[in-house]
């Protein structure tokens, strides 16, 4: 069975003050170093990670790749499929509000059910944010991604132009990553220090 490594990097406390425009520089360059540890566990060597005009990641010598980063962590992973990963901080938004709920999924969804409502809905949201990433497309299909089931508490399935995309949860420190995984396990590597 082939392994994914998505990993995670933390945001040291000396680059949350820097102006705007030299943050979004840094996030983009640490999300950059995630993906190279990523792609060199994969066996893969170093991804050059281009784009379209569109800003969709193109395949760098058959290789996927996707990008995420937050205010605190960044992402990135590797993979021989279409791969998408999405990170949030699960603190942000701990009541959703109904319009966003709405946004996010449907009432049969919703149905699917989970005891912690808040969690749910940022399951849903990185889970359909790693699969629309994964296709290229962009947040308009949010609801076109239906949640069709729930696998356990780390695990969903996504129905989304005509097939099916198995997602992974990893929570951690408040916030949760999600990774399109399919038939791949995943090894998540979070580094918090040193880089």
């Amino acid at each position: 069975m082939n392994i994914i490594y998505p990993v995670i990097l933390k945001v040291s406390e000396k680059n949350l003050s820097l102006a705007p425009k030299q943050r979004v520089k840094f996030l983009s360059s640490h999300a950059r170093k995630a993906l190279e540890i990523s792609s060199i566990k994969s066996g893969y060597g170093q991804i050059k990670p281009l784009k379209d005009e569109n800003g969709v990641p193109l395949p760098f010598k058959k290789k996927y790749w996707s990008l995420t980063h937050k205010p605190r962590y960044v992402g990135g992973v590797a993979a021989d499929f279409k791969i998408g990963m999405d990170i949030e901080g699960i603190e942000k938004i701990r009541e959703s509000k109904k319009g966003l709920r709405e946004k996010t999924a449907t009432k049969e969804e919703w149905k699917l059910g989970h005891p912690d409502e808040s969690e749910l809905f940022f399951r849903y949201w990185t889970a359909k944010e790693s699969v629309i990433k994964a296709e290229g497309s962009g947040i308009r299909d949010l609801l076109k991604c239906r949640i069709s089931e729930l696998i356990d508490d780390y695990n969903l399935i996504i129905r989304y132009n005509k097939k099916d995309w198995i997602v992974e949860h990893h929570f951690f420190n408040g916030h949760i990553a999600s990774v399109v995984k399919n038939s791949c396990s995943v090894k998540w590597i979070e580094i918090f220090c040193g880089i």
